[in-house]
């Protein structure tokens, strides 16, 4: 998502070529994730981000999508007795959550084991992304705009010649261009060091998802429901089945990421402690990498170092609902231009914080 956002908006300006060494892209962290847009999650970048990116989830460009990108769902952070302190520090950082009773939760999610709340919070203006609605979009922006996109092309020697770089891939391709952007999510680092570029530190970590039926509950309408600690969360899926998750971010090497038992029975131990719904089996499971800075905001800005070399990762698990402000960021970046709003973030994201 990161690159085919930075690659759109930039085809209306330079010729532009998304290299994805995958047969289809979007293939490992795009392709897995269950987004919803959630103002109050991840640090102040992720936020402002978030909120600068709202408007184009809303009202995409004429041609974008065929399908409506968004549809409301609330989020409730509900919290057991021993949670009260997460729960303070949620309301006082929050932004447009509401504090509600135990009733009122158990009325969103009848579900809710009697007792288990003693308090929960609601963030009403939140909504579910089409993901594959928004990554198309963005390759049908590029391909209309003249871009290339190249598949089963994995970079291998990236050189920089004269006042620009030459990318050799797998697939044969020789690329050149006066920029490359390295939005190679949990390969960043490796595909720094193919082009004699210091790695930032990236750190891939595992993130687990079953699907179960929730049955008798309906629970279609339900709203996401995220432990107030982060310690699991909950959404409606495909109408009739509820996606679990233990939240779990285990550091992983970069690779074609599965689930893991353990983590699975975690996330749905983890929910039954909440939820009453019996799960008598899963029914499909799988696991995506999110990539994470040292300290947890993205990098989006020119290398200190290496000249025309520009990185844009580290979207850790904010790359959807972040994806058309920080495409527009590293466009203006890129052009030379003003990024507006988002130039009060340009410290907290720059890549050059790191030394």
């Amino acid at each position: 998502m990161a690159g085919s956002a930075a690659a759109a908006q930039l085809s209306p300006h330079r010729r532009v070529a998304l290299i994805e060494m995958e047969d289809t892209p979007g293939y490992h962290s795009t392709g897995r994730s269950a987004a919803i847009w959630v103002q109050n999650y991840g640090p102040h970048d992720v936020r402002e981000l978030s909120r600068l990116s709202r408007a184009f989830f809303q009202a995409p460009p004429e041609g974008f999508s065929e399908v409506p990108l968004m549809l409301h769902r609330p989020v409730l952070f509900p919290a057991h007795a021993g949670q009260m302190e997460e729960m303070e520090a949620l309301l006082a950082d929050g932004i447009g959550l509401r504090q509600i009773t135990a009733e009122q939760a158990s009325a969103l999610v009848p579900a809710l084991r009697p007792g288990y709340v003693a308090a929960a919070a609601l963030e009403d203006d939140a909504f579910d992304m089409d993901v594959a609605a928004i990554h198309q979009g963005f390759l049908r922006m590029l391909r209309a705009n003249g871009g290339t996109l190249a598949l089963r092309s994995r970079a291998g020697r990236i050189e920089r010649v004269g006042d620009g770089w030459r990318v050799e891939t797998s697939g044969g391709a020789v690329f050149r261009a006066p920029v490359v952007i390295n939005a190679a999510g949990a390969w960043g680092d490796e595909v720094a060091a193919h082009a004699s570029v210091t790695p930032l530190g990236l750190q891939p970590k595992r993130r687990t998802a079953a699907i179960v039926n929730p049955e008798p509950w309906d629970a279609e309408h339900w709203p996401m429901t995220i432990d107030v600690a982060h310690t699991w969360y909950a959404r409606p899926e495909a109408r009739t089945r509820l996606l679990v998750s233990p939240a779990d971010e285990t550091p992983m090497d970069p690779q074609d990421i599965q689930p893991g038992e353990l983590d699975i029975a975690l996330g749905i131990d983890r929910m039954q402690q909440a939820l009453d719904i019996t799960v008598k089996r899963v029914e499909h499971a799988w696991a995506g990498l999110r990539t994470f800075t040292r300290d947890g905001s993205l990098a989006i800005g020119w290398d200190a170092r290496a000249e025309g070399f520009f990185w844009a990762v580290g979207q850790g698990g904010y790359g959807i609902q972040t994806s058309p402000a920080a495409g527009r960021l590293v466009t203006d970046l890129v052009l030379g231009q003003d990024p507006g709003e988002a130039g009060g973030i340009l410290a907290q994201v720059a890549p050059g914080r790191f030394g």
